[in-house]
């Protein structure tokens, strides 16, 4: 395993214990090619703001890119701009445990093992063997309770949904010791064309009360502003992790003038202009994410770990 020397990457437990404590949520940022991995991390020093960058096993195959391409530009831009907030570097939606063993190995401080579509016992003994193996390496352990739909398949390839039972959100952490979970409760990955998106608040304030661990909601993208803050707001700690990656996406495609996805090797061989419209447009949806949709500007100052 390599190991790298910057303080201020964190793991995702230490960031979602200072989010879920102040009532805002940490956006978990999908750059998708490794050029876009800069204008977050200028986005989060910019507006004082902690920051995940993600990536997903699907989008990893999907975009031509490695955990070790990944992890070796996060690096080397978080050293090159001097980035000084806290940061982590989160693998999302993965099924193979050979792509975790990677990732970590390429310097992720948080891994998510998504077997949701496994009953409910498999889910568990696959869980916690990815979490037992994770701890072992000071990684943090994000799974997946219930079935989150899709609309654009780039994430995951299901667009079943299954909403989370808040009792067996208690039984499934209590046995794998997970430190976060992705819950299923309206949203979708993926652009809503069709069906709008919905935050079953209940459902999120019944699985707070039973269990202490730290919730996550995938979809981010395209859900209006004031029903991810009343997700944030659940008495006793809301979701404290929201993805967001289809919104970035688009922001980038729009400035380039495209409308169809690239490889990431196509997106490095952009003139430097485009890539640099690219990377303005992205920064720009990133800032404007954490000042007005997770409110997690300029709560640096107060972050402890």
């Amino acid at each position: 395993m390599k190991t790298y020397k910057l303080s201020n990457v964190i793991t995702l437990k230490q960031a979602l214990e200072q989010a879920e404590k102040r009532n805002y949520a940490i956006g978990s940022f999908s750059p998708r090619y490794t050029d876009m991995i800069l204008p977050i991390l200028r986005a989060g020093q910019k507006k004082n703001s902690p920051i995940i960058v993600q990536i997903s096993q699907k989008e990893l195959e999907r975009y031509g890119v490695s955990p070790y391409e990944i992890g070796e530009v996060f690096y080397r831009k978080m050293q090159e701009e001097n980035i000084t907030v806290p940061t982590v570097l989160h693998l999302d939606h993965t099924k193979d445990f050979e792509v975790i063993e990677q990732a970590i190995e390429a310097g992720f401080t948080s891994v998510m093992i998504d077997a949701s579509e496994h009953p409910f016992d498999n889910n568990v003994v696959i869980s916690k063997k990815v979490a037992e193996y994770a701890h072992s390496k000071g990684v943090s352990v994000e799974a997946e309770l219930g079935m989150i739909g899709t609309t654009d398949f780039v994430e995951t390839d299901k667009d079943e949904e299954l909403y989370t039972d808040p009792d067996e959100a208690l039984e499934f952490v209590n046995q794998t010791k997970v430190d976060a979970l992705a819950v299923s409760v309206g949203t979708a990955h993926g652009v809503y064309n069709v069906r709008k998106p919905t935050v079953d608040l209940e459902r999120l304030k019944a699985i707070r009360a039973l269990t202490p661990v730290h919730l996550v909601l995938h979809g981010g993208s395209g859900v209006p502003s004031e029903m991810i803050q009343a997700a944030m707001e659940i008495p006793g700690g809301g979701v404290s992790k929201v993805n967001i990656a289809t919104d970035l996406e688009l922001s980038l495609l729009g400035a380039i003038g495209r409308e169809e996805r690239m490889t990431n090797a196509e997106c490095k061989a952009l003139s430097e202009d485009l890539k640099a419209k690219g990377q303005a447009a992205v920064q720009k949806t990133v800032e404007d994410k954490m000042e007005n949709f997770l409110l997690s500007a300029n709560k640096v100052d107060s972050f402890k770990y």
